[in-house]
């Protein structure tokens, strides 16, 4: 749905869009509620703003989150980006993987695109169809069975992936005809059950 132009800056809108979003909002978000970039800059003088890093700005009385980088991430690919791989897997409280990075899966056709990609966020390319994705927070990611076949394609260790999948299947949260690529890669290593 297409949003009327606001022609007066509405607190209360850009408030409303960024209580989504942990306290954060593009700068595209901020132009929908009246906020020109000239105004947001007067608002970071005075404190009430901060720009954590180029096109989003985050609203300083939001108290700040546990997770907030995956954020700023999710809004720098426009919203189009899916979390993923070792970082779905830590969400979902899958093995005792603690990524380093924020891994995150942009939809195929931006594979051409040039862009500056952030510190610390690795790129993977590929559509993540709406029953693949999951929601942890304010951010999408990859649902349990698409993020432990990812890791498995992308070479995670055999004892993360194992353990990973071995949990997954203990809460329920796949079944192992759903972990094709997962039997795969653990092959050569003993299988699953090893």
């Amino acid at each position: 749905m297409v949003q009327p132009e606001v022609s007066r800056p509405d607190w209360d809108r850009l408030f409303e869009i960024a209580a989504g979003q942990s306290g954060y909002v593009t700068t595209k978000q901020a132009a929908e509620a009246g906020y020109s970039t000239h105004l947001l800059r007067k608002h970071i003088h005075a404190g009430r703003v901060t720009r954590p890093q180029r096109g989003i700005y985050r609203l300083v009385h939001f108290p700040i989150g546990e997770h907030e980088e995956l954020v700023t991430a999710w809004l720098w690919s426009e919203q189009a980006g899916v979390l993923s791989h070792q970082t779905a897997l830590s969400l979902h409280g899958l093995s005792d993987v603690l990524p380093a990075q924020v891994h995150l899966t942009l939809p195929a056709a931006w594979r051409k695109r040039r862009f500056r990609v952030p510190a610390g966020v690795v790129l993977h390319h590929a559509d993540v169809a709406p029953e693949d994705r999951a929601w942890f927070t304010a951010v999408p990611i990859t649902n349990p069975r698409r993020t432990l076949n990812d890791c498995a394609r992308e070479g995670l260790s055999p004892e993360l992936l194992r353990q990973a999948a071995q949990q997954a299947l203990r809460r329920g949260l796949v079944t192992r005809p759903e972990l094709g690529d997962v039997k795969a890669s653990l092959k050569p290593f003993g299988g699953l059950a090893a």
